[in-house]
């Protein structure tokens, strides 16, 4: 019964996405009109981006070539054009998976395998499609197949986890009492379709079944083009960022991101204290702490949207705006020659000269993916809060050094002031006592949204009621990424007030705002609420159950749903919820001690005891788990 109204609620969603399903009709359609865009398109790493094994794109040595790490092997085979990999795990069981599908097509090609009807999942040993070699993604890890991390677990689930930003039309439909995926997309690959929409209308339209009266967006339901560059990025944005999906599957075209999507701010682990990319954090939150950004620069401007790929080489993809001429669709933009030795004080040609190496600096992911930070900044050696271009290229000079051959190439520069790095490190290190230093960037208008909303997230510690008076302001902020991390910073606020400042929030134009406020409602008792105020309220708690009802196949959502039973101080819903996250992964060790206390709570402590001898079972060495059995006399 625990998982049984959240399905409901999300099978209800999932029907009424499959029948959107009818109005798509494919990129195969397309091409006989727009033949030049096809033909860009059907190379790309978009086009390329999931594909049939008989599509002819696998390029890996399936030719009885094998690959053993960490007391696991595996041999990958072809068999009269069946495809297969005979993969033994370290437990010393053996199983042949026929390769269902293959994803990707440079640098890295990975292979799916579906473990059980409907469930695919990708697995860890890869080709390296430069180097022509197997490897492993996390040669580091010790993951045996019990691990929620091992390629068979929640976390490597192609149906949850990567499929909605490979496909198009992808809804992914979980059945959550039987733990089954009965996933569907219109096609695999990222189609026509998939950026801008349904098709049907438009060919209703383009052949004359249907009325061109009112129809500006020629029977789509976005039209992309001169004038929409935010929403242009934000479509772009909706794979090309770290972010919690709200929808189940792909959001139409066109639709508001933050309507569709939590976007992670720039948390320790994710982001450096500077806001440079760290873990693969993608491109959209780099993105929006860029001055190109502020400026209106778009996706468009630089990439080439049916290629996917830049519209110029090398310095020519700058130097398209940053230059002498200059580009009259940026009229800020200070008129200089960049591409010079006077500005990069590297040889020509060389790969300090290279905009891209100074101002976007490289990190690898999945081994030998290399992504660059969409940021765009200025060399700050003289922070230390993060990697620098200077000595990423000059790795036996320190940052001392890089500073002061930029303070000499540039005596004069305006550029090396505070930053709110300073501050964030200190936050995330534990090391900041005062709010006052936050405060002042949540609320400094000429910071990036983004980097409000990370003070917002980061002062969450320091909440007090003077604190959450005047952090009022941010709970109407333009930006919705703001006023979605706003709301917890009311918690300390004395009762009437807290509810007559969310209250507004539950009726805002975006999802997310509106579930982060309807979350801060379930501490608020009913009497303290009028009768439209509970209305609402209500309101935003079935926008908010719809969201999580979409990821009941995520552990982490259930940990989530644990929490806030026992804020409703349902314990019984409370241990069902936890019991969830740990059959869905059993290594994940914050679940475990909850359940222990709640099975004493619900059931006595012989009832912890057993819950108990589950997890030490599970987790013999977990430090928590060990003072439980301790202090129970175990």
């Amino acid at each position: 019964m625990y998982v049984r109204v959240l399905w409901l609620i999300a099978t209800v969603w999932t029907t009424a996405q499959q029948a959107l399903a009818q109005d798509y009709v494919g990129s195969e359609m397309c091409s006989d009109c727009h033949r030049e865009q096809t033909e860009a398109w059907q190379t790309s790493h978009h086009a390329l981006a999931w594909t049939e094994v008989d599509d002819g794109h696998v390029l890996a040595d399936f030719d009885g070539t094998s690959f053993n790490h960490d007391g696991m092997s595996v041999s990958f085979m072809d068999q009269n054009g069946v495809l297969s990999a005979s993969v033994t795990e370290k437990d010393g069981v053996t199983t042949d998976y026929p390769v269902h599908s293959v994803v990707g097509i440079a640098p890295l090609q990975q292979y799916l395998f579906e473990t059980e009807p409907g469930r695919l999942q990708s697995f860890d040993v890869v080709w390296d499609t430069e180097e022509g070699r197997w490897y492993h993604l996390y040669p580091d890890q010790e993951l045996p197949p019990n691990d929620g991390l091992h390629w068979t677990g929640p976390y490597k689930n192609w149906n949850a986890r990567c499929a909605e930003c490979h496909a198009t039309g992808y809804v992914k439909n979980y059945n959550a009492e039987e733990k089954r995926y009965a996933s569907t997309q219109v096609e695999i690959g990222v189609g026509c379709e998939a950026c801008h929409g349904p098709g049907s209308a438009h060919l209703d339209w383009a052949t004359g079944k249907a009325g061109k009266d009112g129809q500006g967006a020629f029977g789509f339901p976005k039209n992309w083009g001169r004038g929409q560059t935010e929403a242009e990025i934000q479509q772009c944005a909706g794979c090309h960022s770290r972010r919690e999906a709200l929808e189940d599957g792909n959001p139409l075209p066109g639709k508001p991101y933050h309507d569709a999507y939590n976007l992670a701010v720039l948390r320790p682990g994710a982001y450096h204290p500077d806001g440079q990319i760290l873990d693969e954090v993608y491109v959209y939150g780099s993105f929006l702490q860029s001055r190109m950004y502020a400026r209106g620069v778009g996706c468009m401007d630089c990439h080439d949207p049916h290629r996917a790929d830049l519209k110029a080489d090398g310095n020519g993809i700058c130097t398209q705006c940053h230059s002498l001429a200059g580009n009259p669709d940026f009229p800020t933009l200070r008129l200089a020659s960049y591409d010079t030795p006077e500005h990069h004080h590297h040889a020509d040609d060389s790969a300090g000269a290279q905009c891209r190496n100074c101002h976007m600096i490289e990190r690898v992911y999945m081994g030998v993916d290399g992504r660059r930070d969409h940021s765009f900044r200025i060399p700050r050696p003289d922070l230390g809060l993060g990697p620098d271009a200077c000595t990423d290229c000059h790795e036996g000079r320190g940052r001392p050094w890089a500073a002061q051959q930029i303070a000499n190439w540039f005596p004069d520069s305006n550029r090396r002031t505070a930053h709110y790095g300073t501050e964030f490190a200190a936050a995330g290190s534990g090391q900041l006592d005062e709010p006052e230093a936050l405060l002042a960037i949540a609320l400094d208008e000429a910071q990036a949204g983004i980097v409000r909303a990370t003070a917002l997230y980061l002062l969450q510690p320091l909440a007090t009621p003077e604190l959450a008076e005047k952090l009022m302001p941010a709970l109407s902020d333009p930006d919705p990424l703001v006023r979605a991390n706003a709301p917890v910073l009311q918690r300390q606020a004395p009762l009437n007030q807290r509810v007559s400042r969310l209250e507004p929030l539950l009726s805002d134009p975006m999802r997310n705002v509106r579930i982060s406020a309807a979350k801060e409602f379930l501490s608020i008792p009913a009497q303290a609420m009028t009768p439209n105020q509970r209305a609402s309220a209500r309101q935003g708690m079935a926008d908010w159950q719809r969201s999580i009802s979409h990821r009941l196949d995520f552990p982490e959502t259930h940990m989530v749903l644990g929490g806030w039973a026992l804020t409703l101080r349902n314990a019984p819903a409370a241990e069902r919820a936890f019991r969830e996250v740990v059959a869905l992964d059993p290594q994940r060790a914050e679940a475990w001690p909850m359940l222990v206390q709640l099975a004493h709570i619900n059931r006595g402590p012989q009832a912890a005891l057993a819950v108990l001898d589950e997890a030490l079972s599970v987790l013999p060495d977990d430090p928590n788990l060990r003072q439980m059995a301790q202090n129970l006399g175990r």
